[in-house]
């Protein structure tokens, strides 16, 4: 196992290198100049192209992409040119939040879907089993952005039972228990757009493994020997039944994080979706370049995550 995780974060690297140069490639094919913002108005044509050449816009492409990931190995992601600080400053604020949004969201629909696919699974064809099935294909096939705009438009506008947008209420100076609660009013619907959408998955995932294991025929010898069927279920069956489960789960880590980018644009949550947006809007490159780096490095570690977990859930799994 050891040498695997090795060989993996060692294959990470040219990965990384790959994604680096289409990121790169793709932000400098757009048309125009992204520092108009830092050039006033009434500047002087001769000052312009001094700044200009001071900032290497005027370097050839590969020098471009060397200094840029040279200052990533060095951990300098340069400034950002419409906010005018530290891109690292601005991530730093911002990955937090994100992982925070993205692990109640995780947490919460395991806990969620995994109790409703056993139950969906013991009671196959019943009511409870079809009111599921059809709340799974809804979760699956709804969009993210369009539930987020339904939420927002029954609960924050219509009932007003929930904020709009942002992750605390502006000039609201809570503390202590109440700034928690502040903080959880406001993750509520963000996390029940991501939460949804893989419960839906999940839930259909451990349905198929448990019904797939009920059939084979250690369940059965155990039923002919007496054994009561909660024991038969929660014991024998549902063990073996999430281990594909878990890995779906581990490798869903890299989805969630990407689909809290759309959600959190919505609901205007201070994270990196959002970070990424208005860098988009303000055509602000450098910080479009750093935060989807920083994105892929946290869904390659995701993927790995999932290896590992995998080897661990099954004894049979073995690496070499």
């Amino acid at each position: 196992m050891k040498n695997y995780v090795i060989r993996r974060i060692l294959l990470m690297i040219p990965v990384m290198i790959g994604i680096s140069i289409i990121v790169f490639s793709l932000i400098h094919l757009m048309p125009g100049n992204p520092y108009a913002y830092l050039i006033e108005s009434d500047a002087r044509a001769e000052d312009v192209e001094s700044m200009l050449q001071a900032i290497g816009y005027y370097d050839p492409l590969p020098v471009q992409y060397v200094k840029w990931v040279g200052g990533l190995m060095q951990g300098n992601l340069g400034y950002s040119i419409k906010f005018k600080e530290p891109i690292a400053d601005m991530i730093g604020r911002r990955i937090g939040n994100t992982l925070m949004l993205s692990g109640v969201a995780l947490i919460l629909s395991i806990l969620v879907a995994i109790p409703l696919g056993v139950i969906s699974a013991t009671r196959q064809y019943s009511i409870f089993d079809y009111v599921a099935t059809i709340i799974a294909f809804i979760g699956l096939s709804i969009p993210a952005f369009f539930f987020a705009l339904l939420l927002v438009k029954f609960f924050a506008i219509d009932l007003k039972l929930f904020p709009i947008s942002g992750m605390e209420t502006l000039a609201s100076g809570f503390t202590g228990m109440k700034k928690f609660v502040d903080l959880v009013y406001h993750l509520a619907l963000p996390v029940i757009v991501l939460s949804f959408i893989q419960m839906a998955s999940f839930m259909r995932y451990t349905r198929t493994a448990l019904l797939e294991v009920i059939q084979q025929d250690y369940i059965r010898t155990a039923r002919a020997k007496g054994v009561s069927e909660r024991v038969v279920v929660y014991k024998h069956a549902l063990r073996n039944a999430l281990i594909p489960v878990v890995t779906i789960i581990s490798l869903s880590l890299g989805q969630l994080i990407s689909g809290a980018v759309l959600t959190e644009t919505i609901f205007v949550w201070p994270g990196m979706g959002t970070l990424i947006f208005q860098a988009v809007m303000n055509r602000d490159y450098p910080v479009i370049m750093d935060a989807t780096m920083v994105l892929a490095f946290m869904i390659l570690m995701a993927n790995l995550f999932a290896d590992i977990m995998y080897a661990l859930v099954d004894p049979r799994i073995r690496y070499k």
